[in-house]
């Protein structure tokens, strides 16, 4: 730079005054964010890919940590239902969703779904915990839970488990049978198109 740059330079800066910081804003230390807005930050991370798991994470209505939850859909017979409310059916295939985060379960549930539909699992039970472990001490799988189960067509019931299962802290469910185990079923009951055999 030459002394005329130099020059020219401080007469172009002569009325530049620094910038008075005496009110700026000083941060503090950050408080751990709340689960809601960890939930919504995944969920926007998620962005608008392409995710075959429709499975929701946004605002949930929070359910009691020792309500049971319940849900049939239409045609279970009563007597069906009444014994996955007594835990009488054989559990098949198990899920702990315990120490998962909300968004972690979603992935977990959705797979574990498919992989019980793709094995002809019919009764299984998920464990998802009251709420204890987490600050706001909300059962927030639980909740997530009772709202995601019915989004599974193939999910016919659901029920609270019984005590030596982990009672309100898990769920019963009983999925629909595949072809395969329809077909299995009439051949045991002598059952041709539906009609018996003679």
């Amino acid at each position: 730079m030459t002394d005329d740059d130099l020059k020219l330079f401080h007469q172009e800066m002569a009325d530049v005054r620094p910038i008075d910081d005496s009110g700026r804003a000083i941060l503090t230390q950050r408080e751990t964010p709340t689960p809601g807005q960890l939930y919504r930050r995944e969920s926007a991370q998620r962005g608008n890919a392409f995710d075959e798991n429709r499975l929701p994470t946004a605002f949930v209505e929070f359910v009691h940590p020792e309500a049971v939850i319940s849900f049939k859909r239409d045609g279970i017979q009563n007597g069906v239902f009444r014994k996955l409310q007594q835990g009488r059916y054989e559990i098949e295939a198990m899920l702990d969703l315990h120490g998962l985060t909300v968004e972690q379960a979603r992935h977990e549930v959705y797979r574990f779904i498919r992989d019980c539909l793709r094995n002809d699992v019919r009764s299984a039970l998920i464990s998802h915990g009251k709420g204890r472990g987490n600050k706001e001490q909300k059962p927030l799988l639980k909740s997530y839970l009772t709202r995601w189960l019915p989004m599974f067509s193939e999910v016919m019931a659901f029920h609270s488990a019984q005590k030596w299962h982990g009672g309100a802290g898990a769920v019963y469910l009983l999925l629909r049978k595949s072809e395969k185990q329809k077909e299995k079923t009439r051949e045991r009951l002598g059952l041709s198109s539906g009609k018996p055999v003679p």
